[in-house]
């Protein structure tokens, strides 16, 4: 199973999970209340310390989350300058694409399992209403994991219809991997109700 988790023994991946969590909260925070250019550019600046120097990633690690993404950045930054201006649109793509590496840098240096911990922890809280933190745990789990999977199959799907001389078409690509990813989905189904994840926990009457 690939994971976008990249081992290493970094000041950023020695780091508390819940203290990253934090920091990505509160970086949010900040620059959404405060949307001012400079702000944001200093927060950009010191998210790519962060990920290249102190979690020493590589460039290409963080390149390859906002690749996906540079599509909807381009198409804000023209949404705004049709509805507002340059500078408007400017701080919401840089904030954007601010908030994209700092996930990146979270996720990058964080192991699944503890990503996980943390949610189950801040969730405990909600089980007097019916909440069941290990169940929302095991979907952060598989969001996580299977984000990777989803992207190495369009790539072979894509290599493959390259390799067939079929040009760029975004529909041939969408179909085949649609139909894997709920191929997928269905396996990873059956094989959590044979396991029992969908059971209710039995609640044992207490004693008098």
């Amino acid at each position: 199973m690939l994971s976008l988790y990249r081992p290493g023994t970094s000041p950023v991946h020695r780091a508390r999970a819940g203290l990253k969590l934090a920091g990505l909260a509160a970086l949010g925070t900040g620059l959404f209340a405060v949307p001012r250019i400079e702000v944001v550019l200093a927060a950009l600046a010191a998210v790519l310390a962060t990920g290249l120097l102190l979690g020493r990633l590589p460039a290409g690690a963080l390149w390859a989350q906002v690749r996906p993404v540079w599509l909807l950045l381009a198409g804000l930054f023209g949404f705004h300058l049709l509805v507002t201006d340059a500078l408007t649109g400017t701080v919401a793509v840089l904030r954007l694409l601010a908030l994209v590496l700092a996930a990146a840098v979270v996720t990058a240096t964080t192991r699944v399992t503890e990503l996980v911990a943390v949610v189950e922890w801040l969730l405990r809280p909600l089980e007097v209403v019916g909440v069941r933190p290990a169940r929302v745990g095991l979907l952060v789990a598989m969001t996580l994991r299977f984000i990777p999977v989803v992207a190495e199959r369009a790539a072979r799907i894509r290599e493959a219809q390259a390799a067939r001389g079929a040009s760029g078409v975004r529909l041939g690509l969408l179909v085949p991997l649609l139909v894997q990813v709920l191929q997928l989905a269905h396996t990873l189904g059956e094989a959590l109700d044979a396991r029992g994840a969908d059971d209710v926990p039995v609640r044992r009457p207490r004693r008098a």
